[in-house]
């Protein structure tokens, strides 16, 4: 099981140069991977940054963490351009690129409506859905025609590609137990859950997203902790991921630091 770092850039970790820092703290500190949250509005952050651009400048800073956004909602992002930046990602971290993606919600301070977006849940569901098939196929370097209900790629090739032989990785969340983010997670490489009452609810989980297809011997079951938690229990229950959850409110800088420099606690 590998373990990452989970947090959010807001308020005191609004700051990229920090960010790049802090990733670079977590690489040689025995960390696996370090996942940003991606929001526009949330609830009573004030500082909030893009975590594209923060990826990037994390990217420069090390070599071997894995990373990525946990999670993006696609629905409110244009697939075309979440491709061109995902593989110029890829290509600037040399291939350790995670693309986490869920449906997002509109919260109360209306992260969605503020802008027009979509905000009934089954809508944004089918925009999920059909934003994963055209995100994938203009991935994949081969020419996409696709018009649907929410997206439309006229004849268009995207190139280049990732430098993976297998392609960027896609992780779906989803809130436990519920069934139809699992039965879309099982069509990609992993599932980020949250919900779950605590390691037991693992096999269930594995067992479902099995059901729905998922090859779990090349599936990651990526599920959350706080600082301090025994990553034994979850590496035993088969997660292939656990992610330290900091924050995400009143984000302090030096406590950050102190967690990521004290690295992940041993299965």
């Amino acid at each position: 099981m590998r373990q990452g770092l989970f947090f959010a850039p807001f308020d005191g970790l609004a700051d990229p140069i920090l960010l790049g820092e802090l990733a670079a703290l977590a690489e040689t500190s025995g960390w696996d991977g370090v996942f940003l949250w991606d929001h526009l509005l949330y609830r009573d952050v004030t500082n909030i940054l893009d975590p594209t651009v923060c990826l990037a400048a994390m990217a420069t800073t090390t070599t071997r963490v894995a990373l990525g956004t946990m999670v993006t909602p696609l629905a409110r992002r244009r697939p075309a351009v979440v491709a061109r930046q995902a593989v110029t990602l890829d290509l600037l971290s040399h291939g350790r690129l995670v693309l986490g993606f869920g449906l997002g919600e509109d919260g109360p301070k209306g992260e969605l409506s503020s802008f027009g977006e979509l905000t009934d849940r089954v809508e944004r569901a089918g925009a999920l859905t059909e934003g994963l098939e055209v995100l994938t196929a203009l991935l994949s370097g081969e020419p996409v025609r696709h018009r649907g209900a929410h997206y439309l790629a006229d004849d268009v090739t995207f190139l280049p590609t990732s430098p993976r032989t297998e392609g960027i990785p896609i992780w779906l969340a989803s809130r436990w137990p519920n069934h139809a983010p699992l039965r879309r997670a099982a069509r990609y490489d992993g599932v980020f859950t949250i919900g779950l009452d605590g390691p037991e609810d693992v096999g269930p989980l594995r067992d479902r997203v099995a059901e729905f297809g998922a090859d779990l011997e090349d599936f990651d079951v990526v599920c959350l902790a706080r600082p301090g938690d025994d990553p034994a229990p979850w590496a035993d229950a088969g997660a292939t991921w656990l992610l330290t959850l900091l924050g995400p409110y009143r984000l302090e800088a030096d406590e950050v630091r102190a967690v990521v420099a004290a690295g992940p606690a041993v299965p």
